[in-house]
């Protein structure tokens, strides 16, 4: 959905559960059928080329089925609920301090590996 500029420049941007997020709620809430990605993008009321790429990604991590044109969600639902723990996880202790800045990171990183990590 387009924003107006002054949204965009101001920062106010919508926010929402992500296109990988809707489309494993609305697949886990239809878990007996399998969709088309036109199907799903109509679903969740989204472009069909960002459900494709969000449905490849999530294939990659097991989290959905493909089969010819069609999609379902995986038979491991443990899978699922586990892969939203982590990602509820992240988000809230990226709210919390602010998520991890690489550069920083990189900086306090030792320059000599850790003991477990060096061959005796």
């Amino acid at each position: 959905m387009p924003v107006r500029i002054e949204e965009f420049e101001a920062g106010e941007l919508p926010s929402g559960p992500s296109v990988p997020e809707q489309i494993l709620t609305y697949l886990y809430a239809n878990w007996e059928k399998a969709f088309t990605r036109s199907e799903i993008a109509t679903g969740i009321d989204e472009d069909p080329n960002t459900v494709g790429t969000a449905l490849s990604r999530l294939k990659q991590r097991n989290l959905v089925r493909h089969k010819g044109e069609y999609w379902a969600i995986t038979n491991d639902l443990d899978r699922v609920a586990d892969a939203y723990a982590l990602h509820s996880i992240t988000e809230r202790l990226d709210e919390d301090d602010g998520g991890i800045e690489p550069d920083e990171w990189d900086a306090a990183a030792p320059d000599e590996p850790h003991p477990s990590e060096q061959d005796e």
